[in-house]
């Protein structure tokens, strides 16, 4: 009768052993920082990630000092949820739930996730600037395209009527390169590569230099093309890369004075093949480097509103380079001009 009822212990205990080592291998499998904690609020079980929280030493003193205050709040009877702003640099946000355990006549203690919900809330942030910005940016044309459709309803003057056509016209023109900037930069977004297949970068070059030199002859502006060594090859979609070139050169354009030159050259070296756009025109102040490749951002937008720019282009090149591989680079001084690099892995 011993020996059974010690056999019978042995083998509750190994089932015990066994649940509880499966237990902390599921809490070490989540993707989230667990703490579990026993009645009386003292730590009995947690996982690597709640020891290893972004953000290095004060962030994770901080994120355990919130996991304590949400056990002590809900004292194991009622869930808590505390968000944690954290300043950074970088800004990171940590949401710190408590999940009581058992009965609230019989409390078995508290689960605490910790979910860093930095990158949740910069998406959103994005999300709810973008619709803002599209608003803003259609509501200018729109609005225009109204006023000068009313004031040509009265008018009478042939002269002045062909001169508000005209206006509605360009303004029409430039809420439509806008919808067309978004949706390239959509397409660019949501597909990746692309269709990828080996490519010339100077074939490349030539396409998208041929598609902006009616734009340079009208404002006045030499494109100058300096191929690279024969044989150079990329491997991509070539409607984005040609596309990617093309907002290089068509920024270079506009922003450079009548009479200047743009300068596009190519060369490879160390397994990667560079398409640098180089200009002499206004350059871009230091504090905006940075942010050239927002949407919408302009670092002259009375400049760029001029010239029908859609604050688009930077970002659809730097989308496409992260679609291959690759990088874009800036150097500008202002005053002096540009140079806009897109670094591609060779193929």
């Amino acid at each position: 009768m011993a020996e059974r009822r010690s056999a019978e212990l042995d083998e509750r205990l190994r089932v015990a052993t066994a649940e509880a080592a499966r237990l902390r291998a599921a809490v070490e499998a989540l993707p989230h920082a667990v703490v579990v904690c026993d009645a009386a609020g003292d730590v009995v079980l947690r996982n690597r990630r709640s020891h290893d929280v972004e953000g290095g030493r004060h962030a994770g003193a901080l994120v355990e000092r919130a996991v304590e205050e949400v056990v002590a709040a809900g004292g194991g009877l009622r869930p808590v949820v505390k968000t944690l702003e954290l300043h950074g640099p970088p800004p990171r946000t940590f949401e710190v739930t408590a999940t009581p355990m058992g009965r609230s006549d019989r409390p078995l203690g508290t689960v605490v996730l910790v979910d860093d919900v930095s990158e949740l809330r910069r998406l959103e942030a994005v999300r709810r600037d973008f619709v803002a910005n599209v608003s803003h940016e259609l509501r200018t044309p729109v609005g225009a395209m109204g006023v000068l459709a009313e004031t040509l309803a009265d008018e009478a003057d042939p002269e002045v009527m062909r001169r508000l056509a005209s206006r509605i016209t360009s303004e029409a023109e430039r809420a439509g390169r806008l919808i067309d900037g978004l949706l390239d930069l959509s397409r660019i977004e949501a597909s990746g590569a692309g269709a990828v297949g080996a490519l010339d970068v100077d074939a490349v070059v030539a396409a998208a230099v041929e598609r902006v030199e009616p734009l340079a002859q009208q404002v006045g502006v030499d494109l100058v093309s300096r191929p690279g060594p024969a044989g150079v090859d990329i491997t991509g979609d070539e409607h984005q890369l040609v596309s990617a070139v093309v907002n290089l050169l068509e920024n270079a354009v506009k922003y450079s004075d009548t009479g200047s030159a743009v300068v596009i050259e190519t060369s490879a070296a160390g397994g990667w093949v560079d398409v640098a756009v180089r200009d002499r025109g206004i350059g871009i102040p230091a504090k905006d480097l940075e942010r050239i490749f927002e949407r919408f951002y302009r670092v002259d937008r009375a400049r760029s509103r001029e010239t029908g720019g859609s604050g688009l282009g930077l970002s659809i090149v730097r989308h496409v380079a992260t679609n291959h591989g690759g990088e874009v680079l800036v150097e500008s001084q202002e005053g002096l001009g540009s140079t806009f690099t897109l670094r591609l892995p060779a193929g």
